[in-house]
């Protein structure tokens, strides 16, 4: 059986180098995102009723009732549209509902998606308005604590910030840290 020499040994190793710093910058250097680079948050919308294409839309800027709308397919017939609403600029969450007041005139309903089609988009829920049923939704948030939460809302007459979960009985540091992502207090 023949070695390799102590000059072929070195050239072996420094190719061994050179493949292992070739694969770690393939497979995991990622370089870090220059500042010029901007988050974009994306703007979530549904829009049902008399519309031609109704769904959820998403918008790299908030949109307005009328833009919306337009990228449902517009209304379903030509009709007049109620101008007061429809220049109103819509945050992510918004569902809109288009209704026919008139045979002549449509108007635009502005209110929040439901809770389950928030929690999917990632978007947090008002601990203020958010239902029994709809907390139990949240990960980490079953019956009892539902109960908890709804509770303690009603004895202080709503949260005036999410960090007041922590006083809720069942949420402690922990569990807060988990379940603060998915609300915000109006």
């Amino acid at each position: 059986m023949k070695y390799f020499s102590a000059g072929q040994q070195r050239i072996l190793f420094v190719l061994a180098l050179l493949l292992l710093g070739i694969l770690y910058f393939r497979f995991y250097y990622q370089p870090i995102s220059s500042s010029s680079e901007e988050f974009v948050e994306e703007i979530v919308v549904e829009v049902i009723g008399e519309v031609r294409i109704p769904g959820v839309y998403i918008f790299q800027n908030p949109p307005t009732s009328t833009e919306a709308i337009a990228r449902a397919g517009g209304l379903r017939e030509t009709a007049r549209f109620d101008a007061t609403s429809s220049s109103e600029i819509l945050e992510t969450g918004t569902l809109l509902t288009v209704t026919k007041e008139s045979s002549h005139e449509f108007k635009a309903k502005i209110e929040r998606m439901a809770a389950n089609k928030l929690l999917v988009f990632s978007i947090p829920i008002d601990v203020n308005q958010v239902s029994f049923e709809d907390l139990c939704l949240i990960p980490g948030i079953g019956e009892s604590l539902a109960r908890e939460i709804i509770a303690y809302r009603e004895r202080r007459r709503g949260f005036r910030s999410v960090e007041e979960l922590r006083n809720v009985k069942g949420v402690g540091e922990k569990k807060y840290k988990n379940l603060r992502v998915f609300f915000i207090a109006k």
